[in-house]
């Protein structure tokens, strides 16, 4: 089997209105569920989809109820799931990220979450507007992965 028939995506289109995340949020935990990510990394995987689309709804659609937010959650056979979000850039991404509960409301923690939550994330604005903001979690955490013990360092059952 190639690589691109072991692959399986779902995208989810929402309108710039807050609550509308869950859909997403919902849809990224039923995918996990049935690959066999734990309930913690579904956890995980949950609030950091919900930041990355309010995020999109809130900053870079403005809430302009007719701006959508497109969701892509891409599941491969090797445990690994892929979730990017993209909206129509009403405001662009910030050249520098901004720092966790600073400003007048205490804001900022989407981001600082989002990349403490997944494994890998790239926030990025589109050559034809738009921001985007890519996400990979693993079945394993990628922190076990490079412990595993390997097949051949195990001892045998003589």
């Amino acid at each position: 089997m190639t690589e691109q028939q072991s692959v399986k995506s779902v995208e989810i289109y929402l309108p710039s209105i807050l609550g509308y995340e869950k859909i997403a949020r919902n849809a990224a935990a039923a995918i996990a569920q049935e690959m066999g990510f734990s309930q913690d990394r579904i956890d995980d995987l949950q609030t950091a989809v919900a930041e990355a689309c309010m995020n999109a709804i809130e900053h870079g659609n403005r809430s302009q109820h007719s701006a959508k937010v497109t969701v892509l959650l891409t599941a491969a056979e090797s445990g690994r799931l892929e979730v990017q979000v993209t909206d129509e850039g009403h405001t662009p991404l910030p050249d520098e990220r901004p720092q966790p509960g600073s400003g007048e409301h205490h804001r900022g923690w989407g981001m600082f979450f989002i990349e403490q939550l997944m494994d890998e994330v790239e926030f990025s604005r589109l050559p034809e507007g738009g921001n985007s903001v890519r996400m990979v979690i693993h079945l394993t955490p990628e922190s076990q992965q490079s412990n595993a013990p390997s097949s051949e360092a195990a001892p045998s059952a003589e």
